[in-house]
């Protein structure tokens, strides 16, 4: 299928309605084709076709006058009636009173009296005076030089003017007759067929289609085929269903997401709070006597589990407010080293107890970088406390920044025994885990690596991540400006 302008115009040789005529057009000239050739046709089987009455008189009367001067008794009739079958009526009336023609249709009463009177001479001087209420032609035929008989042509469909042979009255006549309309009739029912039959077989596709939608198959398309405005409203239609099939796919995920996250929610907060729930039931029973230790040790519970509810509900604040576009970023250039120093050394007290080898390598063109250095630094802690979790006693982290073509890339790559390849696709979704058993020792909310991605993609960057044993790698890629100085 040819694409369809973004526009929606249709070039004119395209354009339906430009076919239509067209072919309406094509329809009409091959018609009056037709007519002229079958009219070619009759014409040419016979020499009267196309000539005025005069001539036709005249070349009748000179083959009727060679017929008798070869033969005084041939038959007239019958040779009229052989060579001329095809012609308008002719008729010859003899000097003996006899009448020849074409035709059965005897002459009419008032020309015959008018042709005996010419043939007999009478009148005065030899001349008859006009006395018939039609015209018609005639013309005289000599034998011998004696006036011997008439050719008389009678008015009608044959005899010249609007009714003459191959004249226009003759054509609107053959075209009026019972066979002619019939005929045309036939042709403007095909011609109909022909040209809008497609139309409409279009139309009703188009229509079945929009029905089909309408009745909530999204799966409906029309067929686009073609460049005219058919096929521009089917393109659009097909538009629209691709993009309502592609709301009701998003709003249908959106649900899901929005029902996973609320048991998501509902487990994440439940957890702390039914813990301090029978914590505080214990401490206010009467019956059961606690010591100071007891007490002290439910009092740090109690605190520990409502600084993880705050901060649940703190990061679920935090992320509604950057997937939503909430937040506003302060864009400024600062050193990427330091925001690194800033992270290690808030962990420094457990890297030194653990043990814990922290490389810092950041190459001199990515020393400095433009983006928000506080949320930098929190997908950096997010991702360096996660290591540091994943990390063995003993083991290494390493945090890097390079500019690779106008865009810095930070890394954070941890030896921990790595992430099964099943969970790599989910490592960034809200409250994912991939050791669940662990969850609750870790004392996360479970939504630091959603918040990351949602900071870095608020950025315009991407995060992503590799992991083998051994091995896991974290990586943000941030654009930068090209008439950044870094």
């Amino acid at each position: 299928m040819r694409e369809l302008s973004d526009r929606g115009t249709v070039s004119w040789y395209r354009s339906f309605y430009f076919r239509i005529g067209f072919t309406f057009v094509l329809f009409v000239v091959g018609l009056i084709v037709i007519q002229g050739v079958v009219s070619n046709a009759i014409r040419m089987r016979s020499p009267l076709r196309g000539r005025s009455p005069n001539a036709v008189v005249a070349i009748v009367a000179a083959d009727v006058g060679a017929l008798l001067n070869q033969n005084a008794n041939a038959d007239v009739d019958e040779y009229l009636k052989r060579e001329y079958a095809d012609s308008q009526p002719i008729y010859v009336v003899m000097r003996d009173g006899s009448t020849a023609s074409n035709r059965r249709a005897p002459l009419a009463l008032d020309v015959r009296r008018y042709v005996d009177r010419m043939l007999t001479g009478s009148g005065r001087g030899g001349v008859v005076e006009p006395r018939v209420a039609i015209p018609f032609v005639m013309a005289p035929i000599q034998v011998d030089g004696a006036l011997r008989a008439i050719v008389v042509l009678p008015p009608g469909p044959g005899s010249g003017g609007r009714g003459g042979p191959g004249g226009p009255g003759r054509d609107i006549d053959r075209l009026a007759s019972i066979p002619g309309t019939a005929l045309l009739v036939l042709l403007t029912i095909v011609a109909a067929a022909v040209i809008f039959e497609p139309a409409r077989r279009r139309l009703k596709l188009l229509q079945q289609a929009s029905v089909r939608l309408g009745s909530g198959d999204l799966t409906a398309r029309a067929p686009a085929t073609g460049g005219d405005e058919v096929a521009h409203v089917a393109a659009s239609f097909n538009r629209m269903a691709e993009e309502l099939a592609a709301r009701d796919e998003a709003l249908r995920a959106s649900d899901r997401l929005r029902r996973q996250m609320l048991a998501d929610v509902s487990h994440e907060l439940k957890t702390p709070l039914t813990a301090m729930r029978s914590y505080v039931e214990t401490l206010r029973a009467e019956d059961i006597a606690l010591d100071r230790d007891t007490r002290e040790r439910y009092f740090a519970t109690l605190e520990r589990e409502t600084i993880r509810l705050d901060r649940i509900v703190k990061d679920l604040l935090d992320l509604a407010r950057l997937e939503n576009s909430v937040v506003h970023l302060d864009l400024r250039v600062f050193a990427t080293r330091r925001v690194f120093e800033h992270v290690v050394g808030r962990h420094q007290p457990e890297i030194e107890r653990r043990r814990i080898e922290v490389r810092i390598d950041v190459s001199s063109a990515a020393d400095q970088m433009v983006a928000d250095p506080d949320r930098i630094e929190q997908v950096v802690e997010n991702l360096f406390a996660n290591g540091l979790r994943h990390t063995p006693d003993g083991g290494s982290l390493a945090l890097a920044a390079t500019l690779d073509e106008h865009v810095v890339k930070l890394s954070v790559t941890d030896s921990g025994s790595g992430i099964p390849p099943e969970h790599v696709p989910h490592v960034f979704e809200r409250f994912y885990k991939v050791d669940a058993s662990r969850a609750n020792e870790s004392g996360g909310s479970g939504l630091g690596l959603s918040i990351s991605r949602a900071i870095v993609e608020r950025h315009g960057g991407q995060i992503s991540v590799t992991s083998r044993p051994g091995s896991t790698v974290f990586t943000i890629a941030l654009p930068q400006a090209e008439s950044t100085n870094l």
